[in-house]
């Protein structure tokens, strides 16, 4: 099949001056769809970069309680050493205050027994002279006191 060239350029011609009003159109649509994606595109970089802000502002944040629970468990281990501290230094005092009163006790239950002996010499004698107390001998202090 043999084409008329002039022909099919005549043809052309006469849709360009046809459609002149659609093409324009066509076009108004394509710049405005330029400017919704360039405007979508700055919205979509904006979205981005706050979320990039928030997600630092997170991270900081996060870093920010590690910190804190650390310093938290630091300052629980200082608190627990210095109570085993404190309580060891009251069960030392304390057992020092026990041992001076065993002393205390045993002294006063050997002057006791010292005395009942008088007593007892004096009756079995029938004397009312003094009989001289015998000292217990001395024992060293927290040893258990024994019959």
């Amino acid at each position: 099949m043999v084409v008329d060239q002039g022909a099919v350029l005549e043809l052309v011609d006469q849709i360009r001056v046809a459609m002149p009003e659609e093409v324009r159109q066509a076009q108004r649509i394509t710049g405005e769809a330029g400017r919704i994606v360039e405007h979508a595109r700055e919205e979509g970089d904006a979205i981005i970069a706050r979320a990039q802000e928030q997600a630092a502002q997170m991270l900081e944040e996060r870093e920010l309680v590690r910190l804190a629970q650390q310093r938290a468990g630091e300052i629980l281990e200082q608190a627990n050493r210095e109570a085993g501290d404190v309580r060891h230094g009251a069960d030392e005092y304390a057992t020092g205050v026990l041992i001076r009163l065993e002393g205390e006790v045993t002294k006063a239950l050997t002057s006791i027994k010292h005395g009942i002996e008088m007593l007892d010499q004096r009756r079995g004698s029938g004397t009312l002279d003094a009989v001289p107390i015998q000292p217990e001998p001395e024992r060293a202090v927290g040893t258990p006191i024994s019959g």
